[in-house]
């Protein structure tokens, strides 16, 4: 069932699969912006009263992190701020990664990184490893502007995480984190699209396949 706010592409049926790219392109952007507005509307208190409510369900989905490296990612224009949540990681025994763009259409760059190592300024201006030994992470933890009942995830457009995920070697488990409103009845997946293997938000502990 979508979530409220929905809103599908003009004429067509909720889900049905499009064999017009262009439309199902021109809805995505048209999405991203609706619901990146949404979020970044929400105060500060509702934003991370909805973030410790999503890291209590990482937390229960993905248990000891011990000895396990998992990725996050430094949070832009509204994302949850898991940053709290990476040092009980640590704590945990946990390692932490942060993924870097290397280039366009190239996939992520993961680099280990802990709280006080250097970071500096990467594309869109987002704060990224200056150094730290490049990795194949266990866990992948992934933001996302919205999201569907089949996992998948609703980025800004890019595609590095599809195109990372592919390339990977390691099959790392993917969970997809996000606010609850930013549910859609589907993204109209495209062939490259990689579906989560969870999806968190503050609603819910998680929908895994």
């Amino acid at each position: 069932m979508a979530g409220k706010g929905t809103n599908p592409i003009p004429g067509r049926p909720d889900g049905a699969p499009s064999e017009l790219s262009q439309d199902i392109s021109q809805w995505r952007v048209g999405e991203r912006k609706r619901l990146i507005g949404l979020r970044l509307a929400m105060s500060a208190d509702e934003r991370a009263s909805k973030t410790r409510a999503i890291a209590a369900g990482l937390d229960r989905l993905i248990g000891s992190p011990q000895g396990r490296i998992v990725s996050l990612y430094w949070p832009f224009r509204g994302e949850p701020d898991l940053r709290e949540w990476s040092t009980k990681i640590i704590e945990a025994g946990g390692q932490i990664a942060l993924p870097v763009v290397i280039a366009k259409a190239q996939p992520l760059e993961f680099r280990l990184w802990a709280p006080g190592e250097p970071l500096e300024r990467g594309v869109w201006n987002i704060l990224v490893p200056s150094s730290g030994r490049v990795v194949e992470p266990d866990v992948v933890v992934a933001p996302v502007v919205g999201f569907d009942a089949a996992n998948y995830r609703l980025g800004y457009g890019g595609g590095f995480y599809d195109r990372t995920l592919a390339a990977m070697t390691k099959r790392p488990f993917k969970v997809g984190v996000g606010y609850a409103g930013a549910r859609l009845a589907t993204i109209h997946p495209h062939a490259q699209d990689i579906a989560m293997d969870a999806i968190v938000t503050d609603e819910r502990g998680s929908h895994e396949h």
